[in-house]
């Protein structure tokens, strides 16, 4: 006659995987509690885990718990219904634009998880991939999501203080190759970022993770600044770091011009309560007319003179809307 512990053995082991992902070092005695078996029979689950080439390691204490090792083949991931919805839906939104494809590997991933949720929730998932819309863009700066290993190098590298070498491509057929300190990284609108030190250049600079194309760690060291705030440094390389640089003096203060542009776009100063510096840059300076014309302020614009030009027929062409 069957007891107890000999029910549902594989729903058991299974069990006892999901136990050590969620509380790793848990005791044997408690994961005999949550599933109502003998610690003898823990201890049999346990090597039985162990037989299938899952790393499961005693765990230092005087109740021997457990838990589980890094190793090359990834143990069966336990997650609810809710839990896999919820990183599928998490997966899909790496699409910054919706001429663009999944990574492979977040592409693999997201099948997986598609093929195993139950019928009812697969739909609903299903549903929502094709009910959801992204932003066109049709040009060829189209956003991508970078290189899942790409990322996961930059971001041991900036943990471990460890130099870099990464091939970087503005334009196609650009590539070069770049010694970079990775202080950190930042996403700002979907787009990400790694700020640090460049070789190169002698100084610090921003790059954008999807024009890397290959990262390869180094032997040196390096300590990032003191105080430094990675997200402040990238919005700041965003703001001033294109081909026009800008500088406006608005009336206003500093706290009601940042409410209608964002850190990305300008960094500003305040020049005394009711006035403001704004400082930016531009690769448009017919897009930047527009955009000016859009704040809700008095401006004057201190340079370059080359924006005055570009303003007047952008003033022209709201004259005649308004006449119309």
């Amino acid at each position: 006659m069957a007891t107890r512990d000999d029910i549902r053995p594989a729903a058991r082991l299974l069990a006892v995987l999901e136990l050590l992902q969620d509380r790793p070092g848990i005791s044997g005695p408690a994961i005999a509690e949550r599933l109502g078996v003998s610690t003898r029979t823990v201890r049999r689950y346990v090597a039985t885990l162990q037989d299938m080439g899952i790393p499961v390691a005693p765990s230092p204490g005087r109740l021997g718990g457990y838990r589980l090792l890094p190793g090359f083949r990834l143990p069966p991931l336990m997650f609810s219904a809710e839990e896999a919805v919820g990183l599928a839906v998490a997966l899909l939104a790496t699409r910054a634009t919706a001429y663009d494809d999944l990574p492979p590997a977040v592409s693999s991933a997201f099948g997986k998880i598609q093929r195993v949720l139950p019928t009812s929730l697969a739909r609903q998932l299903e549903a929502l991939h094709q009910v959801t819309r992204l932003p066109d863009q049709t040009s060829t700066d189209r956003r991508r999501f970078p290189d899942p290993a790409v990322l996961a190098s930059l971001a041991r590298a900036a943990l471990t203080g460890r130099r870099c070498s990464i091939r970087y491509h503005r334009a196609p057929g650009s590539e070069s190759w770049r010694e970079l300190d990775p202080y950190g990284l930042a996403t700002v609108y979907g787009r990400w970022y790694v700020h640090g030190y460049c070789s190169l250049r002698r100084a610090p600079r921003t790059f954008r993770v999807d024009r890397i194309s290959r990262v390869d760690a180094g032997v040196a060291r390096f300590t990032p600044p003191e105080g430094l705030d990675v997200m402040v440094e990238v919005e700041r390389s965003l703001a001033l770091g294109r081909q026009w640089p800008v500088e406006l003096v608005v009336d206003a203060a500093a706290e009601d011009v940042r409410a209608v542009l964002p850190p990305q776009f300008a960094e500003l100063r305040a020049v005394d309560p009711s006035t403001t510096q704004v400082l930016s840059s531009t690769s448009n300076l017919d897009w930047f007319a527009w955009r000016i014309g859009d704040l809700p302020f008095d401006v004057r614009v201190v340079s370059p003179p080359e924006l005055r030009t570009s303003l007047r027929p952008a003033a022209a062409s709201l004259l005649r809307i308004a006449d119309a």
